[in-house]
């Protein structure tokens, strides 16, 4: 009787450990059921934030492209439109000259566009041409869209300071440094950060001047514009303010948040001696 009372209490040890090891092991996996769940539910939300992120971004991207095209030629628009109906009556030839003006950056303002649009919504076969809006609509019925252009960059400094100039503002360019060649998103920044300053310094001058230095250095690119205006320091009266296309800010946003992207800083404010000054630093050495 003795042994088998301790086969029976082993045995009776084994089913409980047995029943113990099952009861852990269905605990066990529920809880991997659940933490497996939790990740994935996790991992769900991890891309749902970085879809969500990345339409965020490219959003603010097209704003700023669009507010770089509109603002820029609308400006130039406006002013030369504000000039053509001063002289109208006593200077014709001065009026249609200006007229022409608002022509070639209204013509100007519709191609980017239409190159922004086609990279947003390309035709089927790639291209960016439509058939309602793709050609020019002063070019004639067999006219064919406006090929794909790169963005612009440093090598545009010069159209780009022949339309400032033409609208009103002399503009004086100097070049500092071995001018090479640079990264494309650098390279269109630059450009971007001198044609919003020009443009601001067109809208908001008094008949001043900017000037404009471009300095090749040996780990960055340096930017700077500068234009005259009146001061409180010499009690020049301000000018009665040009008419503009109105702004509200979204381009010096703009600049800011192109120039944070490559790890550059951007200072945009009032002179003291009159004016404003915007100054730009972009390095060229990061991976």
């Amino acid at each position: 009787m003795g042994e088998y009372d301790v086969l029976t209490a082993a045995l009776a040890v084994a089913c409980a450990a047995v029943l113990g090891l099952t009861a852990a092991l269905v605990r066990t996996r529920r809880r991997w059921q659940a933490a497996v769940g939790e990740r994935g539910w996790l991992l769900e939300r991890e891309r749902e934030s970085a879809a969500e992120a990345a339409i965020a971004a490219e959003r603010d991207r097209i704003a700023r492209e669009l507010h770089d095209i509109v603002s820029h030629n609308v400006s130039l628009m406006v002013v030369q439109a504000s000039a053509a109906r001063e002289v109208l009556g006593t200077m014709p030839d001065e009026a249609a000259t200006a007229l022409r003006a608002v022509e070639d950056a209204g013509r100007g303002a519709m191609t980017d566009l239409r190159h922004l649009l086609g990279l947003l919504a390309p035709a089927p076969d790639g291209t960016d041409g439509d058939t309602d809006g793709g050609t020019d609509p002063g070019a004639g019925a067999g006219a064919v869209s406006t090929p794909l252009a790169p963005q612009p960059g440093l090598d545009r400094i010069g159209p780009l300071v022949d339309r400032i100039s033409f609208a009103g503002l002399p503009v004086e360019v100097r070049i500092s440094g071995e001018p090479r060649p640079l990264p494309q998103g650098i390279d269109v920044t630059a450009y971007r950060i001198i044609q919003e300053a020009l443009t601001n310094a067109l809208r908001h001058g008094d008949g001043g001047k900017a000037e404009v230095t471009v300095r090749y250095a040996d780990h960055a690119l340096r930017v700077e514009v500068l234009n005259t205006g009146p001061s409180v320091l010499t009690g020049t009266a301000p000018a009665a303010p040009r008419p503009t296309a109105g702004g509200t800010g979204r381009g010096l946003l703009g600049l800011r948040e192109r120039v944070a992207v490559y790890g550059g800083d951007l200072d945009a404010r009032r002179r003291l001696g009159g004016g404003y000054r915007v100054r730009a630093r972009l390095p060229l050495d990061r991976p």
